[in-house]
Parts: structure tokens; C-alpha cells; sequence
């Protein structure tokens, strides 16, 4: 289950093109669902956060900080991570994921130096650090950026 299967349970949700304000017998004339008078009922209501020209609670709060858009979120993995691995398998994202040591893999994996090896590995993921590419070298494995 994930955001993108989401969906409403079965009979929740009505149509929307239900017709208003066409006569008593469509069960939704007259005021066609907006009560008797009031701002509400009229043309040009009011958007959605308005307060009556008080200041608005999303203008009242303080915006903090920087967002960038383009970020990236990318997963550290440490080398004793891949020690769950067997001498001379090749460790890529998918493998990660499969074994369990990454779930979402988001923007990026990157192996990072913490830890000790003992077994020779053939490791492709998107980025290592320097100490993480000296200790797979060491002992005989290789690190190959895709």
C-alpha cells in the first residue's frame, strides 16, 4: 500500500455532477443546499481561508528557513552493512533492498566509510565516500558508481 493506490471505500464517495437547484422534486431546489440567506449563500463567497479581513493564519505565522526544490534524499549505508552479504557477491540497489538493508532507496544510495569489511564485494550504487571506496579496495573488491 502506497500514496499512489490510495482510494475512498466502496459506496463513499458520491458522483459530482448532481444537478441543483432544479425544483422541489430533485429533493434539492429552492436554496439548492446553501440554507436561507446569509454570506454563504451568494455569488463571490469567500475563498477558502478567509477571515473576514482578519489576517489569515497562514499569513500570521512565520515562515522559517529555506526550501530548496531540488534537493535530493539520498540513503547512507554503511560498509559493516554489507558484511550481510556473501565473498565475491555483486551488491547493488536492488540486492540492498532485497536483503533488507535499504527500504526506499529515494534520490540515491550512498556507501559511507563506518564499520569494517572482510569480504570481497563488487559494489554499484550511486555514490561512496572516501573512506567507504578505500575500505572495499582493500580488500580486493571494486566500486563502480552507475
Amino acid at each position: 500500500m502506497d500514496l499512489s493506490n490510495l482510494q475512498p471505500a466502496e459506496g463513499s464517495k458520491h458522483s459530482d455532477n448532481f444537478r441543483r437547484g432544479r425544483g422541489h422534486a430533485s429533493g434539492n431546489g429552492k436554496t439548492a443546499g446553501k440554507g436561507h440567506k446569509g454570506q454563504k449563500a451568494r455569488s463571490g463567497a469567500p475563498r477558502p481561508g478567509f477571515e473576514g479581513g482578519q489576517m489569515p493564519l497562514y499569513r500570521r505565522l512565520p515562515k522559517r528557513g529555506f526550501k530548496n526544490r531540488n534537493t535530493k534524499t539520498i540513503v547512507g549505508i554503511n560498509v559493516e552493512a554489507l558484511e550481510k552479504f556473501e565473498d565475491g557477491a555483486v551488491v547493488t540497489v536492488e540486492s540492498l533492498i532485497e536483503s533488507g538493508i535499504v527500504k526506499n532507496p529515494r534520490d540515491g544510495v550512498k556507501i559511507l566509510g563506518n564499520g569494517e569489511l572482510t569480504k570481497k564485494l563488487t559494489v554499484k550504487v550511486d555514490a561512496f565516500s572516501e573512506g567507504a571506496k578505500s575500505k572495499i579496495e582493500a580488500v580486493g573488491g571494486t566500486c563502480e558508481v552507475i
